[in-house]
C-alpha cells in the first residue's frame, strides 16, 4: 500500500485527536498492480457508545455517504483506519470479527498517552467470510506526489 506523507500523518493525527477513544475513518484510493494507492482519507465518527475507548463503528448511513463521495472523486474505498488507545497497532479479535471488506486495507495506529506511536496495516485476504484472514502489509509513505505506477522517492514506515 502506498500513501503520501500527508495522508499518513492525517491518520495518525486523528488518533491523537480522539484519544482516549478510538478514531476511525475510510481510506479512499485506487487499486494498482502494486497494491492500493491511498489518495485521501475521510474521518468518520465513532458511533460506539458502549466502549468507544476500545471499539469503533462507522454508522451505516455515514459509510454510504463515504462510498458516494469516493465514487464522485473516481475513487474506491480502499480500506479503513482506526486507532488503538494505549494498545499495540495490531488487530484484535473484535477487529477481525467486524472486518468484512475483502481485499481492503485495515490500518491501525497505536496511540500511547496521547501520542501516535506505531502505524501498521493489514490486508483482509481470502475469498469469503469463512476463509478471511488478515495479512500484514507494508505501508510505503511517499514523500512527493506522483501518479500511481511512476517511480517514487519513498520511505517505509
Amino acid at each position: 500500500m502506498r500513501m503520501t506523507r500527508a495522508v499518513y500523518e492525517t491518520i495518525r493525527a486523528h488518533g491523537v485527536e480522539t484519544y482516549p477513544h478510538e478514531s476511525c475513518g475510510a481510506l479512499l484510493g485506487r487499486s494498482t498492480p502494486d497494491g492500493w494507492w491511498i489518495e485521501t482519507t475521510v474521518k468518520a465518527g465513532n458511533s460506539r457508545t458502549d466502549s468507544p475507548e476500545n471499539r469503533y463503528r462507522i454508522a451505516p448511513a455515514e459509510l454510504v455517504k463515504i462510498e458516494r463521495e469516493a465514487r464522485r472523486q473516481g475513487l474506491s474505498i480502499a480500506g479503513f483506519y482506526h486507532s488503538h488507545p494505549d494498545h499495540p497497532a495490531y488487530w484484535s479479535q473484535t477487529d477481525f470479527a467486524e472486518a468484512h471488506w475483502l481485499g481492503c486495507c485495515y490500518v491501525i495506529t497505536e496511540v500511547g498517552q496521547g501520542k501516535a506511536i506505531v502505524t501498521d496495516s493489514f490486508l483482509l485476504a481470502g475469498r469469503s467470510e469463512e476463509d478471511k484472514r488478515f495479512e500484514p502489509e507494508r505501508i510505503e509513505v511517499i514523500e512527493a506526489v506522483e501518479p500511481p505506477g511512476a517511480p517514487m522517492e519513498s520511505s517505509t514506515s
